[in-house]
């Protein structure tokens, strides 16, 4: 199949022309395996830490909130060189796409750099900001700083997946995340409870653990990108104002989606220690979950783009019905299994203290997946269009109303959490409704309105 899938650069077109299906699902699978890899490790990391208490848990869902929040607002770089390197291969423009991978590259380091400098120094401020409580904040503090000593490791890896994607090499993604995310969990079992001469370095143990793979997982996706695409000769500034208009919408677009989920965060975190904690767990697997989706958007996003960049827009209107298809359906599927699997993720992942708060949220979560395949569908369609001011303005407008809901729930509600997670449905909802009215029927200045019949 692998051959299949390159053979886009011959006159007889991309495999996907004859076996819509078949490659669309073997593009997705190495990306499925990939993405899941991280959060999978993050559930192991939830799983740990639970069994320090309410406490320990409730920092690391502010470690990692904030962590991602940080690291999501620079995906610009993933985003946009997966897009241009899916246009320039399917334009057949291969020195163009090692030209702007070494610019990303460039870029991804600078700003990994500048994370780590800013943030050491304001890991205190953050954790009181998430509203972490006196037994709380001493912990959150230590895993971000511990945590930020990888911030250049973690934009270098997401940025040369993301131009390996968008050659449609998926495997190789997917096997550096394997490797790194099982060392990962290794090291958890080591660092976090000791072994032998080796003593327990709780939360601490945690973060050293994500930050050694993170280190070893830069390394390997480089060696990957350089042996894909070759070294340039010299440093090409051209593409840079592109990717940079890329990165204004997409930073615009991904702050707000992370402010978001931060002051989601921050609102379970004030209700109280056992809220956090609950939410915590529930968020982890709603991430996971949503991630399983995001294999079909990263696969769509690689053939649009490849599409575009041949001039053969019929190519990526079939894309899209078979993403948006795959998505929902899949999206239906992982909500029943939510419901179904309720009691052991409660046994699981949530201290006995904080599952009494835990079961409506969760409901809650599970019934918003349907609507959250078809957001990340419909992200991928867009980001392989290049049609990122449009997402960047349904998400003004889905986080202002979010925020505004988010601020009517009040901490001493005894329904708190699940009014949170009700407002989180309204978010989701606005962006699905956003996406999918953009491709059918075309709402504005769709890049999609000229595949319409």
């Amino acid at each position: 199949m692998a051959s299949e899938i390159r053979e886009h650069s011959e006159p007889g077109g991309h495999a996907f022309d004859r076996r819509p299906n078949r490659v669309f699902l073997a593009l997705s699978l190495p990306v499925l395996l990939s993405l899941i890899a991280e959060p999978l490790t993050a559930l192991v990391d939830t799983a740990f830490i639970s069994r320090l208490g309410s406490a320990s848990q409730a920092a690391l869902g502010v470690g990692t909130t904030l962590l991602s929040a940080i690291y999501w607002i620079f995906n610009f770089l993933s985003v946009g060189i997966q897009s241009e390197v899916a246009r320039y291969s399917g334009a057949g423009q291969r020195d163009k796409a090692r030209e702007n991978t070494a610019l990303a590259l460039s870029l991804a380091l600078l700003f990994g750099l500048a994370l780590l400098i800013l943030g050491w120094p304001s890991a205190s401020w953050l954790a009181a900001r998430m509203g972490a409580g006196d037994a709380s904040a001493a912990d959150a503090v230590t895993y971000l700083r511990i945590r930020l000593l990888a911030a250049p490791a973690v934009l270098l890896t997401a940025t040369a997946f993301g131009a390996m994607r968008g050659l449609q090499q998926m495997r190789v993604p997917m096997v550096v995340a394997l490797l790194v995310n099982a060392l990962n969990i290794g090291l958890d079992a080591l660092l976090i409870f000791g072994a032998g001469p080796l003593p327990a370095y709780g939360i601490a143990g945690a973060a050293w653990a994500s930050t050694i793979s993170q280190w070893i997982g830069a390394a390997l996706a480089l060696a990957a990108v350089g042996s894909a695409l070759g070294l340039p000769r010299r440093l090409v500034l051209d593409g840079a104002p592109a990717l940079l208009r890329i990165g204004g919408d997409m930073f615009v677009r991904t702050g707000l989606l992370t402010l978001f989920l931060i002051l989601g965060t921050r609102a379970a975190t004030r209700i109280g220690d056992e809220a956090g904690a609950a939410h915590h767990a529930i968020r982890q697997v709603w991430l996971f979950s949503a991630l399983l989706l995001d294999a079909f958007a990263v696969s769509a996003q690689s053939l649009v783009g490849w599409y575009f960049g041949a001039g053969r827009i019929a190519g990526a209107r079939k894309v899209a019905v078979l993403a948006c298809g795959w998505g929902l359906a899949t999206g239906v599927l992982l909500g029943a299994a939510m419901l179904v699997g309720a009691d052991w993720v409660a046994r699981a992942l949530v201290p006995e203290e904080a599952r009494a708060a835990f079961r409506q949220p969760w409901l809650w979560a599970a019934l918003l997946m349907p609507a959250n395949a078809l957001c990340f569908a419909t992200d991928g369609l867009h980001w392989g269009s290049r049609d990122y001011r449009y997402l960047r303005n349904a998400m003004v407008l889905a986080t202002l109303a979010g925020v505004i809901g988010l601020a009517a729930v009040k901490p001493g509600d005894p329904q708190a959490l699940v009014l949170l997670w009700q407002v989180t449905g309204i978010w989701v909802a606005i962006r699905t409704c956003a996406g999918m009215l953009r491709i059918w029927p075309g709402l504005g200045n769709s890049p999609y309105r000229a595949l319409l019949s």
